[in-house]
């Protein structure tokens, strides 16, 4: 398992933080993703083997949210 930290801008409450923390977990190959709202980033940790960081960051920005790699 690998772990990623990303900044992520666009959340504005707890609501945009508790939806994008189930997109993340709901992608495949990851095993745990944890948004905070205050810190303004996401920590996911995936399979690589299954996903990577850009695919991370694309359902981020699906989401409506922006991603950037600390």
């Amino acid at each position: 398992m690998k772990e990623v930290k990303l900044n992520i801008s666009g959340m504005h409450c707890e609501g945009c933080s508790t939806r994008l923390q189930k997109v993340l977990n709901n992608q495949d190959g990851v095993e745990d993703a944890k948004v905070s709202l205050e810190d303004k980033e996401a920590v996911v940790k995936y399979d690589e083997s299954q996903t990577n960081v850009n695919a991370l960051k694309e359902a981020v920005e699906d989401a409506g949210f922006e991603a950037e790699e600390k």
